[in-house]
Formats: C-alpha cells, sequence, structure tokens
C-alpha cells in the first residue's frame, strides 16, 4: 500500500512538473502589468481612453431606459463593445477607467428576465442581438478574467443558458444561399432585413459567428458539452458559407476567424485553424483595400470600417502566434500602420474611409469621421492589443515582434526600448538590471528590411537568422546598450486587389508605409514609374518623373486634425 501510493505521487509530480514545463513553452504574450508603452502607441491609447469616457458612453447613454421592453436593433452590442473598450484600455494603459464598474453594476437592472438585454427570444432570431452579444460575452468574459468577479460570471452564464442555447439546432439553417441575402442594403450601422425561416436576418451579412466569437471565449471559461454542441454548429455552418458569393461582411468573417483562431487554441483540431488561414488569405486577396483597410463587404468596396480593420490585426497576430509564419507579423505591421494608423480622428475616434481603386477613386478620403456606435469603441481593444503584441515570452525566451517606444520589466531587470520604426530602422534596447543576466532574445526583422545589425555598447554582436527573426543573448551585467539597425526598403508595389485595380496601377512604399500624394482635388500622372527618395531629417519623400518633382508622405499620421471629412482631406495613393 505504502509502495503504491509512492508510486502514484511520483506519477503525479512527474505529470505535474511535465505540465509545468509544457506551460512554461507556450508562447504568450507579457501581462500588462510588465509592459510600459511610450510614444505614438501610449498617444493613441489615451486618447481614445479619453474618447471612451467621453459623454456618448456615460452609463446612462450607454443603456437604454427600458432596454428590456424592446427589440433594440443591436441589443447588448454598445453596451458589450464599451465594456470591452474599457477593460482592455485600463490594463494596457494603467489608468482606472471611470464608468466601467458602474457599467457593470447596472447590467442586471437593465437586462429581461432571461437575464441578457433586448426583447426575450420568441419565435424568431434576430442575428443583430446575437451578434450584439457577441460583443457583450467578449467584454463580460475579458472583465471576469481581469476581477474574477463571480457576479458577472453568472451574468455569462445567463446569456449562455437562456439566449444561446435556445437557438441550438437553429444555426444549422442559418441562411447562407445568395438568394436569401439582400444586396445593395445596408447603412455604416446594419439594419434589419428580410425574415428567412426562424430568422430576421441583417444587412451584415453573417454577423451570427461575431456571437460565435463571445460564446467561444465563454465556454473557454466554463467548459460544458451543450454549449460545445452549439459551437460546433454555428463553425459548421459558418465552413459552409461562400463568402465572396455571400457578399458577407468582412468585419463579421474576421471576428468569426478569431473565434476559430481561439477554439482551435482549446481543441487543437486542425480543421479551425485551417479555415482561419483560409479565410484569411481569402480576405487579404478580396477583401482588403489598397492601403490594408477593409471592403465593408466581400465584392461591395463601398467604405471601409475600422472594426474590421482591428479585427484583421489581431487576426494576423493571433495566426503568427499558432503558426510561426512571420509573413502573419508583416502583414500586421502594414494594417496598424497604414489602416489603423489613418482611420483614427483627432478626437481619438475611429471612423471609416472610402475604397480607392484604379476603377474608382485613386485618392484616400473620409467617408465618416467617426463611427462612434461601434468602432471608436473597438479600437479600444485594437490599441490595447497592439501594447500587448510588443512581447511574448516562449519559454524563456523574450520575442519582440514589433517596435515601440517601451519599458518592460523582467524578474530583477528592466528593458527600455526607444525607436525610430516605422520612418527608420533603429532600435535601441537599454538593460537595467540588479543582477547579472542572460536572457534569450528574437527580434523581428521586417520583410521590407536590409543590412540587419546588432551592436552591444557599440561592438558588433553575432545572432542567428529563422523564420523571420534575430535570435542573440543579452547577457552580463550594469546597463548595457543594444542597438538594432536595419535599412528600410523603398519599392514601387502593385495594388492589392487585383479584381478592382488596374494591372498596370501602383502604389508606393517606405518600409511598411504607404506613401501618398495629397491634393485638393487634382491629382497626378506619371510618365513613367517615378524614383522616390526620402527628404533628410525630415518624413517626406519626393517622387521625381523627368523635371517634375513631387511630395509624398504617409498615410499614418498621430491624430492629424487635417484627416477629416470637414477638410476635404484626400490623398492619392494609386497611381
Amino acid at each position: 500500500m505504502i509502495q503504491k501510493l509512492f508510486f502514484t505521487t511520483m506519477i503525479g509530480l512527474f505529470l505535474l512538473t511535465s505540465c509545468r514545463d509544457q506551460e512554461k513553452t507556450v508562447l504568450s504574450t507579457l501581462d500588462y502589468s510588465q509592459i510600459k508603452i511610450d510614444g505614438e502607441l501610449r498617444e493613441r491609447a489615451l486618447k481614445n481612453f479619453d474618447r471612451l469616457e467621453s459623454e456618448i458612453y456615460t452609463p446612462e447613454n450607454v443603456y437604454p431606459e427600458k432596454h428590456h421592453h424592446t427589440s433594440a436593433n443591436w441589443a447588448g452590442d454598445k453596451e458589450g463593445r464599451i465594456i470591452l473598450g474599457l477593460v482592455m484600455q485600463a490594463q494596457a494603459t494603467h489608468r482606472e477607467p471611470k464608468y466601467l464598474q458602474e457599467l457593470i453594476d447596472l447590467y442586471p437592472t437593465k437586462a429581461n428576465s432571461g437575464g441578457y438585454l433586448g426583447a426575450v427570444l420568441g419565435d424568431t432570431i434576430d442575428e443583430q442581438q446575437l451578434s450584439g452579444h457577441g460583443w457583450l460575452l467578449r467584454g463580460l468574459c475579458e472583465y471576469y478574467i481581469w476581477k474574477k468577479d463571480e457576479k458577472v460570471a453568472g451574468y455569462i452564464n445567463d446569456i449562455i443558458n437562456n439566449l444561446a442555447l435556445p437557438t441550438k439546432g437553429f444555426h444549422a439553417t442559418y441562411p447562407i444561399s445568395p438568394e436569401d441575402r439582400r444586396v445593395k442594403v445596408g447603412e455604416m450601422a446594419g439594419t434589419h432585413q428580410n425574415v428567412i425561416g426562424k430568422w430576421l436576418l441583417s444587412s451584415d451579412v453573417g454577423c451570427d459567428v461575431i456571437f460565435l466569437d463571445g460564446v467561444v471565449q465563454a465556454y473557454e471559461l466554463f467548459p460544458n458539452p451543450e454549449t460545445k454542441e452549439l459551437i460546433d454548429e454555428i463553425i459548421a455552418r459558418f465552413m459552409e458559407m461562400d463568402l465572396l458569393k455571400i457578399k458577407a461582411q468582412t468585419h463579421a468573417t474576421l471576428t468569426g476567424t478569431r473565434a476559430l483562431i481561439r477554439y482551435y487554441n482549446i481543441t487543437k483540431d486542425q480543421k479551425y485553424l485551417d479555415k482561419a488561414i483560409e479565410n484569411f488569405d481569402l480576405y487579404r486577396s478580396a477583401g482588403m483595400t489598397n492601403n490594408f483597410e477593409n471592403f465593408n463587404w466581400f465584392g461591395r468596396p463601398e467604405w471601409t470600417e475600422p472594426c474590421a480593420i482591428v479585427d484583421s490585426y489581431m487576426a494576423a497576430m493571433q495566426l503568427w502566434e499558432v503558426t510561426q509564419n512571420p509573413e502573419y507579423i508583416n502583414d500586421a505591421h502594414l494594417i496598424y500602420y497604414n489602416a489603423l494608423g489613418h482611420t483614427q480622428r483627432a478626437n481619438g475616434g475611429y471612423g471609416c474611409d472610402n475604397c480607392p481603386t484604379h476603377h474608382g477613386e485613386h485618392s484616400l478620403k473620409v467617408h465618416a469621421d467617426e463611427a462612434w456606435w461601434c468602432c471608436t469603441m473597438r479600437g479600444g481593444e485594437g490599441l490595447a492589443s497592439a501594447i500587448n503584441y510588443n512581447y511574448y515570452n516562449h519559454g524563456d525566451t523574450l520575442i519582440i515582434p514589433a517596435y515601440h517606444n517601451s519599458q518592460i520589466t523582467l524578474d530583477n531587470m528592466t528593458i527600455t526600448q526607444k525607436t525610430a520604426y516605422p520612418y527608420d530602422g533603429k532600435v535601441e534596447l537599454v538593460v537595467n538590471s540588479s543582477k547579472p543576466y542572460n536572457v534569450p532574445v528574437k527580434l523581428f526583422i521586417p520583410k521590407w528590411s536590409e543590412n540587419f545589425s546588432i551592436t552591444r555598447n557599440g561592438k558588433s554582436v553575432s545572432f542567428e537568422v529563422k523564420s523571420g527573426f534575430a535570435s542573440l543573448i543579452l547577457k552580463g551585467e550594469g546597463t548595457p546598450s543594444y542597438e538594432v539597425n536595419f535599412d528600410l526598403t523603398q519599392k514601387v508595389r502593385k495594388n492589392i486587389n487585383t479584381a478592382n485595380n488596374n494591372a498596370e496601377s501602383y502604389s508606393f512604399m517606405a518600409g511598411p508605409l504607404m506613401l501618398g500624394h495629397e491634393h485638393s482635388g487634382e491629382e497626378i500622372s506619371f510618365s513613367s514609374v517615378p524614383v522616390i527618395e526620402k527628404v533628410p531629417d525630415s518624413n517626406i519623400w519626393k517622387a521625381k518623373d523627368g523635371d517634375l518633382e513631387y511630395e509624398l508622405s504617409p498615410v499614418f499620421h498621430v491624430l492629424n486634425p487635417e484627416v477629416s471629412k470637414t477638410n476635404d482631406y484626400q490623398k492619392q495613393i494609386v497611381f
């Protein structure tokens, strides 16, 4: 008996140790508490945080007075997005939110008898109500992860038990035939359309899978077989959709794709990752604008939507996390600087742009100064994610896939990063440690970089290159400075979406930055593809065509008030 007990105990200890060893080798972002962001990303995040605490997002303006007595178009949507944005921004910026606790405390007083928002589920399933509760579940789940508030766990389970699970069996018949969906309808804020069978459909085609994202995260926290059956049913229908033929909303598609990645991480079933990769590939080829924003619907380049841009950025980084394919990090850089970096407005909110193409407009313009009812709030999670995606742990290795001014804390040391990226390929890492240190580090090598080099206190450091990263070991003591230098290539590139561009059209890139020519209504053309060169000590480039010379500047900007519909902002990016 004693021998058996000893043997069992030793096996248990072995398994526990093995599990811990496996956990150490899992790729994961650093905790927000370890990261202090600075520079333009901090400026963006804090300005967005300010906007999320402006009057339109106070509790009395977030919750309708009689929410549970009406079939509000998007019940749960604004509530969920603002809670999610505040939860993530609070952690990322280390700032206490003004209204978050009140929003959480008011929830049970605004919920209906089933513990969710809007009308009690009847004979018809409103996909906009489900979609809104996808964001509400995400917000409540992230709040629960952060605060471990058991009351909030109850709210999550009420939504699952009383709204989600009663729809089980009906997602298999969710209308995915193009004949069932109305085309050339819908505004920036989606609207109810037709009823097909059990479903009251939305102009945001496919937004049922936005609900999926919240349900999967709830299942991750509180797993049960019934919820898994529901998830499997929604995913099966999602995987049957012909996203191009149905002209699915790209925001819904990308949110659903992130849900697939999350579910893959739970189940390790390869088919979910394969489908996520397929969806993202389709989005890159048929859903992106020339400056890496999005078509609001596949096949309908009418305007862009930062909600989808945030999802595309997060999906790119999450796909890199699970595949280690560095192309996804390159995608994320392009999306961050040229799409998220263009659609944030001077007030910290996010607005919609046009979809410049060769067959239509060549110039990037503002379609709507702000989509405060959705995109500004999604920007909260987007910017918080951008802060989090700066640093990862993989076992004992520190991975740096992005370059922003920042400082991190690791055990007995801090590492301060100062950088001129994306305008220049210069990064400085200053180590401050109270003890001798030995830290394996991987530094991302963007595909638009050349002559990548690393020095320590001015002396060359050797490194290995693999999967888009330079690997080295930071070791020693004191406060050494490591300098990373690389040249940023300048190139003329063909445009992203050949179906919506003339094959001969092109754009200008400098490193990850797309360049354009700002004008007041008169676009330019070149007799031949010009040479571009950067003006020294500036963020301006010149395009030279014979004796003609035109000024180019990045579409990336930091809260520039000139980028507005009121100012008739126009920047030519297709030539």
